[in-house]
């Protein structure tokens, strides 16, 4: 976060689909930050494939995403909700239709750390070279990312914390 910027920290214990508090933040600079647009290719594990056997197949795990320097950057298969994550926490930018007000602005930014605390901001991720995700399930630097077409669910693997991402807004648990 730069100077000046603030954001209000919620713990939360238990489930909820609502965040309550107050949160602050900056008013937008209405400039964007100017960055790479290089979008990374997904690298998936090749395994030979089996032979037949009259057996029902087994579903292939998920897919490991790779960190470039610490972070995954990913969007949704809509490229309505736009992430970034690393082992400490996951950053999501998207137009929520239910978000706290941050200067009179709507947040449009949610974190969740990995011990489940949970800031919103006023903000942008810039132009990060994100993977499109399809309808399955991912991992990545310690989380679990669950894509389907009603949202995107980040959970972490150590302290299962998470929350479930998606316009109509954010529910944590």
């Amino acid at each position: 976060m730069g100077t000046g910027a603030i954001a209000l920290t919620l713990v939360l214990a238990g489930c909820s689909d609502s965040t309550d508090g107050n949160p602050v933040g900056s008013a937008p600079s209405g400039t964007e930050p100017d960055f790479p647009t290089t979008r990374p290719s997904r690298t998936t594990s090749t395994t030979p494939p089996a032979p037949p056997t009259s057996a029902t197949p087994v579903p292939a795990g998920p897919e490991a995403l790779a960190p470039q320097n610490g972070y995954v950057y990913l969007e949704t298969k809509s490229g309505l909700t736009r992430c970034q994550l690393n082992v400490e926490a996951v950053s999501c930018e998207a137009e929520f239709e239910k978000s706290p007000s941050i200067d009179g602005f709507p947040a449009n930014g949610v974190n969740l750390n990995a011990d489940g605390a949970v800031t919103w901001v006023s903000g942008n991720l810039g132009d990060i070279p994100t993977v499109p995700l399809d309808y399955r399930t991912y991992t990545a630097l310690g989380w679990t990312i669950e894509a389907t077409e009603a949202g995107t669910r980040f959970t972490n693997d150590g302290t299962g914390h998470g929350m479930l991402v998606r316009i109509e807004g954010v529910e944590t648990y």
